[in-house]
């Protein structure tokens, strides 16, 4: 592939879940100020915006120069048929070649590339641009040995171990679309996605490690076979060293070890911008796979253009994603982001890990879900295991984002890491990347007090809006919608599903979302639109109720959910997770939480309803199964969603529920395979 020589910075990457971290270190650059003195106020922010808004077409094509093409774009945008829009119509790339092959052409590829550390299995391995580009050249022959062409799909459900992200890089590199799967996903839910994606290859692993077992992923992936009629052409399966080897299938099953081996390296296939690099399956309301489109063009631009714009993030600087790969998080910034310029502490030794990473590795900025800080506070209120691993001399920002970050959180997480900003920022798979963050790299002010979610992100024309489709006022809570069209980067439609993806707007990109902003266009993102409780024609977030119960001296984790009432509609009904080592009767806890909502809210919340859970029902990414939770409630049919980490959480929220004679009924309705 002949792409033009073009000089970039190398990236070292640093990451971390339950099984292992990717990060990344950039090339070093001499930088004069500290992310911490660039919060003063900047017009770089104010006027980057401006153009994205108004002169989206130069501001993104000015961006664009930063990637190599094979051939540049005939036209930045094109937006006759909205809402499919599409960006740098006629251009031609290939992500694999930006994010590896032009590191090592520039004379980089002794540079660490992946730093994989395990706190599960204590492995440490250094790979470095050279490494990586052989393993990924190597991996997409074997990928083509079995079928595999441009426009293919090729699911991946693995563990989080660097031949995920090999597996991601190699597709991308022949032209192949990869969809990765969540490898918490049980066989029928697995199943689904292959069955809808029809991929030639299914790269999968022999097990899943975790605190005191292995997760089988091959009978997983046999199991989910077995259920459909749809087969790929291969499976290929990686087993892990040290681990039971997987039995394979010879007639479906081939060994990634040994077909590695018989491998030669092949070259990168350019694609059209408007290709997808992948598809990536998220919740829907139908009970449909619904897989988000990503066009590679956009996604390049704009990932790159974010690692300093966004998070402040410059060449030789250590970047960690807590996140898994199989998440949007996973894909946009610990697999692409970094190398275009890692998830949760539970069950891991002890709940410093998070600080021992940041303090080995020497990272200088943080991303994680406000949930899993709440898991390390619930489990070290005082920051003592924290205390340990001091002082991190390179640590500038940690960023929260994938569900509202309540004030006890942000504090508690501030004061661990000795002051340092905790920024919020909100995006969605859809969008692929931030909508709204505080633009470190810009210079925009830190907001305090701290508890919005930045303003909108350059390209983002955010609004929030009424029923009626009105401008609410500053500080109204309303729907948060964005004005069409989105930048690049977004979801170009659905896979297999474009009716469903028109459905997803109204003249505006319709985020599900409901929040306000206020005055200075900070955005609150307070609750998805069905989380908004209406108590007698007074419409309350869960997330507001949720900040307000956290202010309580007894809680750990809160979650609200409206249930029918005859008089009001509907009331919030709230669930309690105490912290460690309380014990103080119910009663007396439940009026100190009322007093908390009644003194931040006011009695318009008519908050009455408590009950005492172990823990809350959350996804994998981390979201609460609000709506899970409310048809319990309700007495209505209900489903525990597959994605759901713990499912017997549900039969200890039944109980408390019957207990205050909410319902009489303690019956599962499916409950989902766990692993």
């Amino acid at each position: 592939m002949n792409f033009s020589k073009h000089i970039f910075p190398s990236i070292k990457q640093l990451s971390r879940s339950s099984n292992y971290r990717i990060g990344y270190r950039l090339h070093k650059v001499p930088c004069t100020c500290s992310l911490h003195h660039r919060f003063f106020a900047s017009k770089a922010y104010d006027d980057n915006f401006s153009r994205s808004i108004n002169s989206p077409e130069d501001f993104w094509a000015e961006q664009a120069e930063q990637i190599v093409w094979h051939k540049k774009w005939d036209k930045v945008l094109d937006n006759s048929n909205p809402p499919f829009s599409r960006w740098f119509v006629g251009g031609e790339l290939n992500t694999c070649y930006n994010a590896v092959d032009r590191h090592v052409e520039a004379g980089n590829g002794e540079q660490v590339a992946i730093i994989y550390d395990s706190p599960i299995t204590k492995q440490v391995q250094h790979i470095t641009y050279k490494e990586l580009l052989e393993e990924v050249s190597k991996f997409a022959c074997v990928l083509r040995k079995y079928g595999v062409e441009k426009g293919d799909r090729v699911l991946i459900y693995m563990p989080m171990i660097p031949q995920a992200v090999i597996s991601m890089l190699a597709s991308a590199r022949i032209g192949a679309i990869h969809s990765l799967v969540f490898g918490g996903f049980a066989a029928k839910e697995l199943g689904s996605r292959i069955d809808h994606a029809k991929p030639k290859v299914v790269v999968s692993a022999s097990c899943g490690v975790e605190p005191g077992k292995s997760v089988p992923y091959k009978p997983m992936l046999d199991g989910a076979l077995s259920m459909i009629d749809f087969k790929p052409n291969k499976c290929i399966i990686y087993n892990r060293p040290g681990f039971q080897i997987a039995a394979l299938n010879h007639k479906m099953d081939v060994d990634w070890q040994l077909e590695m081996l018989e491998a030669s390296p092949v070259d990168c296939v350019p694609v059209l911008a408007t290709d997808p690099i992948y598809i990536l399956y998220t919740s829907g309301t139908t009970g449909l796979p619904k897989a988000v489109v990503r066009p590679s063009g956009g996604h390049a631009v704009v990932l790159k253009w974010s690692m300093w714009n966004i998070y402040g993030l410059k060449p030789k600087d250590v970047w960690w994603a807590a996140s898994d790969l199989g998440w949007v998080v996973g894909h946009s910034y610990i697999a692409y982001a970094p190398l275009l310029q890692w998830g949760k502490p539970v069950g891991t030794p002890d709940p410093g890990v998070y600080f021992r990473i940041l303090r080995e590795h020497d990272v200088k900025a943080m991303f994680v879900a406000p949930t899993a800080l709440r898991a390390v506070r619930r489990e070290d209120p005082e920051a003592d295991f924290a205390k340990k691993y001091k002082p991190l001399h390179e640590f500038q920002a940690l960023f929260v984002a994938g569900e509202h970050c309540d004030k006890e959180t942000m504090e508690w997480s501030r004061n661990a890491l000795d002051g340092k900003p905790v920024l919020d920022n909100w995006w969605q798979t859809e969008t692929g990347w931030a909508i709204t963050s505080t633009c470190a790299g810009m210079g925009m002010n830190l907001k305090p007090p701290t508890g919005t979610a930045g303003k909108a992100v350059p390209g983002w024309d955010v609004k929030v809006l009424r029923k009626d489709l009105t401008p609410a006022e500053p500080g109204e809570l309303g729907q948060i919608a964005v004005k069409l069209p989105l930048p690049p980067g977004a979801f170009s439609t659905l896979w297999e599903s474009e009716e469903r993806f028109k459905d997803t707007y109204f003249g505006y990109y319709d985020t599900m979302d409901a929040g306000f902003m206020d005055e200075e266009g900070y955005v609150s993102v307070m609750a998805r639109t069905d989380d908004v409780i209406n108590v007698a024609g007074h419409r309350l977030s869960t997330g507001q109720l949720e900040e307000a119960m956290l202010e309580s001296e007894y809680l750990a984790e809160a979650a609200v959910v409206g249930i029918p009432d005859e008089l009001k509609g509907e009331v919030p009904l709230g669930l309690c997770v105490l912290k460690h080592g309380i014990t103080v009767d119910n009663e007396k806890i439940f009026d100190n939480v009322r007093g908390q909502v009644r003194k931040n809210i006011g009695p318009v919340a008519s908050f009455n309803l408590m009950v005492v859970v172990p823990k809350l029902p959350k996804t994998r990414s981390g979201k609460i199964a609000r709506n899970t939770i409310a048809a319990m409630a309700a007495g209505k049919e209900y489903k525990v969603p597959p994605s759901i980490e713990d499912p017997t959480v549900f039969s200890a929220i039944q109980t408390a529920l019957k207990g205050i004679g909410l319902i009489k009924n303690t019956d599962y309705v499916e409950l989902p395979e766990v692993l």
